[in-house]
């Protein structure tokens, strides 16, 4: 085969590969930034779940800044615990909001780390990796927070824990309001407190109140200055449940 045909063959070739990483990688492309209303204000609220279905149902309302999941509610739907799955499903929650929060997982900081960053590879700016408030989990997260990654510091229980996540740069602290309750705490007080903590030490990081078991709860909580929220497809539903409202309105 002359020469000039082999190099064209070489280019054709060199051209399909192309195309064939392109088609592959455009598979976890994250879309462009999602409308976040004007007059939505300093409130974030997030569907928790996942559950790809619910996402369908409940995030075309436009009240959610994000998604939030976790190992067990990818169980519980059925959802690989995987790099790879993770990636797709945050292609698909970024359709319809501005944030995708997913945990990484490992026995030490440096396994928490680099799961971390390869969860938020696609979007650093829009994919928020949580990792737990304990010794190694924030070690993480420092490490986390110096590569330019978000993070929110999970499984908190104790107002305490506001200073640690304010001080290592965390973008998000979660606590669990029911679990919390559960335990024979205050937990709306609890809450309360790590908001004062935060803006005590003149601190970014925001209280995302988790484990909320119903909606009068965090109405409350809301009542009371706090704008962070992340709850379950019931909670969601029962916000839009008023007799009142249906009636006056002919449904």
């Amino acid at each position: 085969i002359p020469t000039s045909i082999k190099e064209l063959l070489q280019r054709k070739m060199t051209i399909i590969k192309l195309t064939m990483l392109l088609l592959l990688s455009a598979s976890t492309i994250i879309p462009a930034r999602a409308f976040s209303p004007l007059f939505r204000g300093e409130s974030r609220l997030f569907l928790d779940t996942a559950d790809i279905e619910i996402w369908e149902e409940l995030l075309p309302t436009g009240i959610f800044h994000g998604v939030t999941t976790n190992p067990t509610l990818l169980e519980r739907a059925g959802e690989p615990c995987t790099v790879e799955n993770l990636h797709k499903m945050a292609k698909v929650a970024l359709e319809y909001t501005d944030e995708f929060m997913c945990q990484a997982w490992g026995s030490s900081a440096e396994d928490l780390y680099n799961c971390g960053m390869a969860l938020s590879q696609p979007a650093r700016d829009r994919i928020v990796i949580k990792v737990p408030v304990t010794q190694t989990g924030v070690e993480a997260a420092s490490k986390l927070v110096q590569s330019n990654c978000r993070v929110c510091l999970t499984a908190c229980y104790n107002h305490k824990q506001a200073m640690i996540a304010s001080s290592v740069g965390a973008e998000y602290l979660a606590p669990y309001l029911g679990r919390m309750t559960d335990a024979g705490l205050d937990g709306s007080s609890e809450c309360l407190k790590m908001q004062a903590i935060t803006e005590g030490m003149k601190s970014d990081t925001r209280i995302l109140v988790a484990s909320i078991r119903n909606a009068q709860t965090m109405v409350d909580l809301a009542a009371d200055g706090m704008e962070t929220f992340t709850f379950s497809p019931e909670v969601a539903r029962e916000l839009f449940v008023e007799p009142l409202t249906t009636g006056a309105a002919g449904v």
